[in-house]
């Protein structure tokens, strides 16, 4: 295992996609923070002679003329979004608002295959790695192709407002490749929806007890993931652990003063706390029920690494908490509601089709009152399950006390087995590489469901290489895989240019 430095890692093939990237991931990048790397990608398009375009949500889009014979053939779309997910590990130092990333080359010990990853923290191939092809097929001069346009949006992983911004005259091209997925063998066709679910609670603060027992509660050492194409894998989220250890001990005899928990709308939560206040025994009760908690996630959910940790909370006086009754109230809520998969699809195997994760919580203290928030984010292919599921959170919510808010809605990418552009996609695969390509759709939430309904007419294919550990710090990227999808796309656009 070792840092990389820029010549390291340039080194590796194909050298334009690994040159683009580590300028990309040198630039801090969080969503809705993206001018810094809207500057960059300009640059590096102006100095190579091309036109860009930026909107007023922040999108840019760089116009590509065609390779010299090839001016007749249709415009073709490259998209990928600018920014990254920042999550880190709660002991890694790290300012994502002001610090590039840290680069690892290594060879992972469980498949012997070379990787990178960050230092602590995620990497940001998703989808930095998207926008270093689109780049590197633009400027490389091995490359013949179209017409291009390189679509890169805005806030992706925080709403997607880039692409609810675009309309029928943001480019021209009507054939889009998509270069956010991750797996190198698969195409995909279609995706789900989601929606955010929001529920918070606003209580009377009340003095602690005299000469109760303050203790802290952490869920700690979880793998968390990307909550779409995770979810599947049943990995244990942290704030449902802090909820399960503290219903183990005695009913309403408890008081929160804080509890948090997660980071990101689309991450399963790795981390969350908790500071409550009971009788004496309390600390010990808490104990005991963070091994059973520990012991039970262990063998649930395969998570080696989880601890949950009890201690004295050692720290200044804290003049107000929770009520008994409030604290019991909102432990059993967060208790009801489902986070994981909610419903697999009835017609494609081993999709899931439904599904529910428990992101956030939050406490804010306002004076006399204290008002705890949970976050949650919602997926379903199916726009009447997705609602169903909102339904299910909001009973929940409104029979808890909790003022409950929907938003950030988004639809559903739905295939199209017949698509003229995945019929060359399948083909080119097979030519290349010997083999059927995976023909699939994906859980996770793709701008092309965004794009195809804003924009409309759009034949669409996702594709990219593979990525694992998504929207946490093992986010990892399989270096084989960059190269096949380089050739990959290299090929496609190929023969794209042989169309009129």
């Amino acid at each position: 295992m070792s840092q990389v430095s820029e010549k390291t890692l340039a080194g590796l093939e194909p050298q334009s996609v690994w040159g683009f990237f580590i300028g990309i991931a040198a630039v801090p990048r969080p969503s809705k923070q993206e001018e810094r790397i809207r500057k960059h990608v300009r640059e590096v398009a102006e100095g190579r002679g091309l036109a860009v375009n930026e909107d007023r949500t922040g999108n840019l889009l760089i116009s590509v003329a065609a390779t010299k014979g090839h001016e007749d053939a249709p415009v073709t779309v490259l998209q990928a979004h600018l920014d990254m997910v920042c999550e880190k590990n709660s002991s890694t130092a790290h300012d994502f608002s002001n610090e590039g990333i840290h680069l690892v080359l290594e060879t992972e010990p469980k498949t012997g295959e070379r990787i990178v990853r960050a230092e602590g923290t995620t990497l940001g191939a998703d989808n930095g790695i998207g926008v270093a092809l689109a780049l590197a097929a633009a400027t490389s001069p091995e490359v013949v192709h179209g017409p291009l346009e390189l679509l890169f949006t805005a806030d992706e992983e925080d709403g997607m407002t880039g692409a609810k911004a675009l309309t029928q005259e943001s480019f021209r091209g009507r054939r889009m490749l998509n270069l956010d997925s991750e797996e190198h063998d698969s195409i995909y066709i279609g995706c789900a929806g989601g929606c955010d679910a929001n529920l918070a609670w606003t209580f009377k603060a009340e003095p602690p007890p005299q000469g109760g027992e303050i203790c802290r509660v952490t869920v700690t050492g979880l793998r968390g993931g990307h909550s779409g194409c995770d979810i599947h894998e049943g990995r244990a989220n942290a704030i449902k652990l802090l909820v399960r250890t503290l219903l183990r001990v005695p009913a309403t005899s408890l008081q929160l003063f804080e509890i948090s928990g997660g980071s990101k709308r689309n991450a399963i939560p790795r981390e969350a706390a908790a500071i409550v206040v009971g009788p004496v025994g309390t600390l010990e009760a808490l104990k005991t029920a963070s091994a059973d908690v520990a012991s039970e996630a262990q063998a649930e959910s395969c998570e080696p690494d989880v601890t949950v940790q009890v201690e004295r909370e050692s720290g200044a006086p804290r003049p107000i908490c929770v009520s008994t009754s409030d604290t019991d109230r909102i432990l059993l809520a967060l208790s009801a509601i489902p986070s994981g998969v909610l419903g697999m699809h009835p017609k494609v195997s081993a999709l899931v089709e439904t599904s529910n994760n428990v992101s956030t919580i939050t406490t804010e203290i306002r004076e006399s009152q204290i008002v705890i928030a949970a976050g949650m984010l919602s997926r379903s292919s199916s726009d009447s399950r997705k609602r169903e599921t909102f339904d299910q959170l909001a009973a929940i919510g409104r029979l808890a006390g909790a003022k409950v808010a929907l938003g950030n809605e988004y639809p559903g990418w739905s295939p199209n087995p017949d698509s003229p552009t995945l019929a060359i996609c399948r083909r080119v695969y097979k030519e290349l590489f010997g083999d059927e390509p995976n023909v699939a759709a994906i859980h996770a939430g793709l701008e092309c469901g965004i794009i195809g309904e804003r924009v409309g007419g759009m034949d669409m294919v996702s594709l990219g290489p593979t990525i694992r550990g998504a929207h946490s710090p093992e986010e990892r990227v399989y270096v084989a895989t960059v190269e096949s999808t380089w050739r990959y796309l290299v090929a496609l656009l190929g023969a794209f240019a042989q169309e009129r």
